[in-house]
């Protein structure tokens, strides 16, 4: 009989529970305390006070400090509350915090370990940037792509108009269209585009493979190790089934097109290496762009069923600037600023990224008095940030005019700032400079949102649905996951006027 089947539970408990007391005995002494946290539990630490990952209610027992601590089975967990402490850790203190940590079943088994956002520091990811930079990297070069952002949205309008019972299909439609058009030169089917689909399958699987907590193999990452047929290691046969959408989707639309893709490859001889560079940094532009841009814009005409009264005064706006004669187009942006403060109303009430992208720390640091040791993991708690009632009046509360400065007042913090994370990555955005795909990814988002809400209240009027005599109230109740969208939810949209209805009907061509 081998030795192993005399092994029980009780004595792995045991040698485990040895292991940790020799640890304890001769780790060495930290240099600070860790920063403020639940006391947890010997071995497993904070496991079982992990909160469900649910909007509104993100991490919710860390949010009585700035920096806060906790421990799962030895790893290290510091979360973010505070924008001012995020900004001062991982903006000005980059170099120790910009790197990625190993994320074993959204980075390793689905395979999106290749795309930029989880693509840890060095020559892979330097590359990623520079080929960006011939493409998207200047406000010159992005001002190309406004015309693309303005007629696929215009098309958008029609689509609505013809079938707005589809609007969340309409609204990915788009987003993808905008995307594909500048990261491949591709430009989509009418409908049913085989690309959109697969990125709107893979970016869920990305949104839900990479949420904290989501499996248990991220906090065990030994489980990665087992055969598919263990008991409880139904998340290989999940992984594998998504790990093919995840190389489907950088390979499929890169086959279609590298042909037309001269700008980015002429001068180089394409290696595997450089293959790879080229085919993953595009899938990293259309695949996250048009996730993050499809979520922002549902939400908006969310808010605007729920919200009539804020739709009113930016339909007024609208028509006193722009007129009857006419759509908006960015080049109105500046002479708009209630429509400005309506979009930028929608990034904080409508929290993308819940919990941003967590950094990994590469070397021991003190912050504040508090000890941050090498390896841990370091997550932004951007939706708290963005519904701090110390930062924001009733934060709750949707109302763009936080954002205008009045009776004396300037406008409250912009969400701009925080709601597209922290970091090396993104810290030239803060001083408008783009320098990398991030940023620039950002930045034509940002632009999407925009033209989307100009253009939508210039001719739509959104309300609530009446069924039966009874009108239907959507609830905010956005999805779980890394990447956060409403859930479908019923409203009315029709044409405001005749001449509304002849403005979407024109032409909309490059």
């Amino acid at each position: 009989m081998s030795i192993l089947t005399n092994v029980t539970w009780l004595d792995i408990c045991l040698a485990s529970a040895g292991v940790y007391l020799v640890k304890q005995v001769f780790s060495k002494k930290n240099p600070a305390p860790y920063p403020p946290g639940p006391p947890g539990w010997p071995l497993v630490g904070n496991l079982m006070d992990m909160p469900h990952i649910k909007y509104g209610e993100y991490l919710p027992f860390f949010q009585n400090h700035a920096l806060h601590s906790s421990r799962l089975l030895g790893q290290r967990i510091i979360v973010l509350n505070s924008a001012k402490t995020a900004t001062d850790i991982l903006d000005k203190k980059s170099a120790v915090y910009s790197d990625r940590p190993v994320l074993p079943m959204g980075g390793e088994l689905v395979g999106f370990k290749h795309i930029l956002p989880l693509l840890p520091c060095g020559d892979r990811f330097r590359r990623y940037r520079k080929h960006f930079h011939h493409v998207i990297g200047s406000h010159a070069a992005l001002d190309i792509y406004n015309q693309i952002e303005e007629v696929e949205t215009h098309r958008f309008l029609k689509r609505v108009l013809a079938n707005p019972d589809q609007l969340q299909t309409h609204v990915r439609h788009t987003a993808g269209a905008i995307i594909l058009r500048i990261s491949h030169g591709y430009e989509v089917k009418e409908n049913n585009d085989p690309f959109v689909d697969l990125a709107d399958r893979a970016m869920d699987y990305f949104s839900r493979t990479t949420a904290p907590g989501a499996f248990m193999v991220d906090i065990v990452p030994s489980l990665a190790k087992v055969p598919e047929w263990f008991p409880g290691a139904g998340f290989k046969r999940i992984a594998r089934e998504w790990h093919e959408t995840t190389e489907e989707m950088a390979a499929a639309p890169y086959e279609f097109v590298k042909d037309q893709m001269v700008t980015m490859i002429r001068s180089y001889a394409l290696s595997a290496e450089d293959e790879h560079i080229v085919k993953w940094s595009a899938a990293s532009l259309y695949g996250g762009g048009a996730d993050t841009t499809a979520s922002a814009v549902y939400s908006l005409f969310l808010a605007m069923t729920l919200f009539p009264d804020v739709q009113k005064k930016a339909q007024a706006e609208i028509d006193a600037i722009v007129g009857p004669d006419r759509l908006p187009s960015l080049a109105d942006r500046n002479s708009l600023p209630y429509t400005e403060a309506l979009a930028t109303e929608i990034l904080r009430w409508n929290v993308v990224a819940p919990t941003g992208f967590p950094h990994l720390v590469t070397d021991d640091e003190i912050h504040d008095g508090y000890y941050i040791p090498k390896g841990s993991v370091v997550i932004p708690n951007i939706w708290f940030m963005l519904h701090d009632p110390r930062t924001y009046a009733n934060p709750s509360q949707f109302n763009p005019e936080r954002f205008l400065a009045k009776d004396g007042k300037g406008p409250e913090t912009n969400p701009r700032t925080i709601c597209f994370g922290f970091g090396r990555r993104l810290a030239q955005m803060k001083k408008t400079v783009l320098t990398s795909l991030s940023v620039a990814r950002l930045h034509l988002a940002d632009a999407s949102v925009w033209i989307s809400t100009a253009m939508s209240l210039a001719v739509f009027d959104i309300s609530k649905v009446i069924e039966n005599g009874v009108e239907i109230t959507p609830e905010v109740d956005p999805t779980s996951g890394t990447i956060s969208h409403p859930k479908p939810f019923k409203c009315s949209i029709k044409a405001r006027s005749a001449k509304a209805l002849e403005l979407i009907q024109q032409d909309a061509n490059y």
